[in-house]
């Protein structure tokens, strides 16, 4: 039997991920959760659609704030994970003079948009959804393209989210404190595939 992967046992150190994500090419996206290393996915037009839509919502509700793109993140116990999430909303300014793996310390929410691959469940559905919640980010949010769903987590306490909302594509939903927005989803359904 193979020992599991923790973070108090990790596949590798923090510091020898960074060097193995540093020589990466461009095509390849990794991460490091739960104390193993990631590959995430290079995403593909319908994917960047959601998020510039996204983007695009939060600048028109939100001005002061700006949902970054692909931002690498601390995450997970003891800070020992490295996410990037393909939107991170924080006041504008929020990363200035910060590295490449950033302190989720004033980040307000996570998005992930799932991709079409076979460790979108376990990857986007639970693990970073986890991190997320440990490292005390408010909001998650999660659209997935495969359940045509786009869910909201938040509150987060112990490591979970304690408050968990799902809507289908095309129906509202509130992104709640501290992000304040009501998102009107009906165009998700042009990007469902």
């Amino acid at each position: 039997m193979t020992p599991r992967t923790t973070d108090d046992r990790p596949q590798m150190l923090v510091e020898e991920f960074e060097q193995i994500e540093a020589t990466a090419p461009e095509t390849v996206r990794l991460e490091f959760i739960n104390g193993k290393i990631e590959v995430k996915p290079v995403p593909d037009g319908n994917h960047d659609e959601i998020v510039m839509w996204l983007v695009r919502r939060c600048m028109q509700h939100r001005p002061e704030l700006t949902l970054y793109t692909e931002r690498g993140l601390s995450i997970g116990t003891y800070r020992k994970g490295r996410a990037r999430p393909d939107g991170t909303l924080a006041p504008e300014g929020h990363f200035a003079g910060q590295g490449e793996w950033a302190e989720p310390d004033g980040v307000l929410m996570t998005v992930e948009v799932t991709s079409h691959d076979a460790d979108t469940d376990r990857r986007d559905r639970h693990e970073k959804r986890d991190g997320y919640a440990a490292a005390g980010i408010p909001v998650y949010l999660l659209v997935d393209r495969e359940d045509l769903t786009i869910t909201v987590f938040s509150e987060p306490e112990d490591g979970k989210y304690r408050n968990v909302t799902s809507r289908p594509f095309g129906a509202d939903i509130e992104l709640p404190a501290p992000v304040g927005i009501t998102l009107h989803a009906e165009k998700l359904k042009d990007y469902a595939d």
